[in-house]
């Protein structure tokens, strides 16, 4: 059982998602150990990165919580503008479209995590 993990242990480098621009690292966090129904990344994106827009539904269903660290981009929901920042937290619900760009000239970190929502 992993106990502590830093965040250099376990990063990918991978293209952005969802049709988004650029890359994004991506550090993984006790992927392999945890029992959580959870998925816990701190991403990076650099200027003018993004993740594309995208919806979880049906088969894909899920939640996701945003708080970011270092930087500042916009998100948007569901067609909104929304300005982020160090800071700030966003929650993207089931059905929401959604995604953000890195509008600054420094980095973008941010925690995200990510999980299937439990019934009402």
């Amino acid at each position: 059982m992993a106990w502590k993990q830093n965040e250099a242990a376990d990063v990918l480098d991978a293209p952005a998602f969802h049709e988004g621009d650029g890359r994004i690292t991506r550090r993984r966090f006790f992927r392999e150990t945890t029992r959580l129904p959870v998925r816990i990344e701190v991403w990076e994106l650099l200027s003018g990165a993004s993740e594309g827009s995208h919806i979880h539904e049906g088969d894909d269903v899920l939640e996701e919580f945003y708080y970011f660290i270092e930087g500042q981009g916009v998100m948007w929901m569901n067609g909104e503008e929304v300005p982020v920042r160090a800071g700030d937290a966003v929650m993207a619900p089931p059905g929401v479209d959604h995604g953000f760009r890195n509008t600054g000239d420094e980095t973008l970190k941010l925690l995200i995590i990510w999980g299937e929502p439990t019934a009402e």
